[in-house]
This record gives C-alpha cells, sequence and structure tokens, in this order.
C-alpha cells in the first residue's frame, strides 16, 4: 500500500518540477528546436524588441492547470554574446530562474539562449510580451548593471505567492524585475506592495488535496507562502498587467507554422 501511495504522489507532482527547470531532454529534432528558435529571435528583432517577456510550455499541455498556459518565464535580452571560439555574436540572451534538479526547494539565476530555452518544450510555441521601449531601456539597465541579482529568493515553489517573499518562482522573478525596472528600485517591501496593488495574480486550480500530497513528495510544491486560495504570477496574467498599465506594446503567442495569437 505505501508503494502505491508514493508511486500517486510522484505521479502528481512529476510535471509540476519540470517546466521552470533548464531543459535536458528534447521531445522534438534538434533541427525544429533550432528552427524555432531562429523563428522566435527574428520575429522579436523584426518587432525591435530589445528586451521581452519570453514563455515557453515544459509540460504536455493537458496537464497544465486550467488558465495556465505556459510552464516557464524569463526575460530575454539583445546581448553580445561570446562563442566558444573567441568570437563575437549578437542574439537574446534570457535571463532565467530555473529550478534545480537535484533540490527542487531550490532555485538558481542562469542565462541561456533560445535553443537552450526551448530545448525541453513540450509544444513549439512560444509567449512573447514586448514592452514599451522605456521599459525595455530600464530593464536592460537593471540587469546589465546586475541589480537584478538582488531581486532573487533561492527559496522556491511552483505556486509561489508574489505578494509576498517566502518563496519565488520563475514567473514571480520576472515580475519582480519588471517592477524593480518600472519604479527604479530594488526594495523588495517595495516591490510586494506594488505587486499587491496592481497585479492581479492567476489562481491556480488544483484541488487542495493534491497541492497537498505534492508538498509531501517536494519542497518545490508548497502553499505556505498563501492564506486562502492559491493565486501565482502566470506569463498571460504579467501580459495583462503590463497591457492594463498601457506598458506593453506587443504581446503574442508564436507558433512553429508562423501563427500569431493576439494575447
Amino acid at each position: 500500500m505505501r508503494v502505491i501511495i508514493a508511486a500517486l504522489l510522484i505521479l502528481l507532482t512529476a510535471g509540476a518540477q519540470a517546466g521552470s527547470q533548464a531543459p535536458s531532454k528534447s521531445v522534438f529534432q534538434p533541427e525544429q528546436i533550432i528552427d524555432f528558435a531562429k523563428q522566435v529571435e527574428q520575429y522579436a528583432a523584426e518587432h525591435q524588441a530589445h528586451a521581452f517577456i519570453i514563455g515557453r510550455v515544459g509540460r504536455p499541455e493537458k496537464e497544465l492547470p486550467k488558465g495556465i498556459h505556459f510552464t516557464h518565464t524569463a526575460v530575454a535580452v539583445y546581448s553580445a554574446i561570446t562563442l566558444d571560439d573567441g568570437s563575437t555574436e549578437y542574439g537574446y540572451a534570457i535571463h532565467n530562474l530555473y529550478q534545480r534538479a537535484d533540490d527542487p526547494g531550490r532555485s538558481d539565476i542562469v542565462i541561456d539562449y533560445p535553443v537552450d530555452f526551448f530545448w525541453g518544450a513540450q509544444t513549439l510555441k512560444a509567449g512573447i510580451v514586448i514592452p514599451t521601449p522605456a521599459v525595455q531601456e530600464r530593464l536592460i539597465a537593471l540587469i546589465s548593471e546586475q541589480k537584478h541579482l538582488v531581486l532573487h529568493n533561492p527559496r522556491y515553489s511552483v505556486v509561489a505567492n508574489p505578494f509576498n517573499s517566502e518563496r519565488q518562482n520563475c514567473t514571480e522573478f520576472t515580475l519582480d524585475m519588471l517592477q524593480a525596472a518600472m519604479y527604479q528600485t530594488e526594495d523588495k517591501k517595495r516591490i510586494k506592495a506594488n505587486n499587491a496593488a496592481y497585479f492581479n495574480p492567476q489562481r491556480v486550480h488544483i484541488s487542495p488535496l493534491k497541492l497537498a500530497l505534492g508538498s509531501m513528495v517536494t519542497d518545490g510544491v508548497t502553499t505556505s507562502d498563501h492564506k486562502g486560495r492559491v493565486r501565482t504570477a502566470t506569463f498571460t496574467t504579467i501580459g495583462h498587467y503590463l497591457a492594463q498599465f498601457n506598458l506593453s506594446q506587443h504581446a503574442v503567442v508564436l507558433y512553429a507554422n508562423g501563427r500569431t495569437q493576439a494575447i
């Protein structure tokens, strides 16, 4: 009986971790991933995005809770990239908060690139939100001065509450970066106050029993930072937040066939 319960708990939570970890396995052919990554870069460049919010689907879409369409969110910045041979290329560097595979209750800040970013994608589609030029400039300044690193809370939860600093996930880190850039502050209390005042998070439609079982298996799933209903930041809610206050200029889902869908 204990073996059956343990297997059930692992099944309930296995997907919750994979969506925001650094990709290690691919379900698509490398050529498909490379082509799609180039397509995303080209699309962003054509829309003059020097910095933008990017989302990927790291779990099978049928497993995602209602209202959640992407599992990982980060900030992409057009940058000079030094290659292994010492030469320099220009492209998008992606600034991520990734959950540790071997310690799911902890996270690290990792820079990777579009091919790496989409390597573990379960669906070849990308969320793209391009902020206004003024917000882009402030995001770039924040990252270039490495001030975003002080916003990192390594205590990870897949359903972190964006209104406090007890836990953090990739999307909350992205939201905090946006707030720090827009208000030109690294004061975490002020950032969380702004989140609470202006940001509308996504309610997580997962049964309390399932979340409770998940917390028994891994530190990466916990609701200890919530009171009442569980709500968390998502790629889509960040897009809506920026649009609500006229802080974005373009927001779409880009598919591998070139089709786009407005957010």
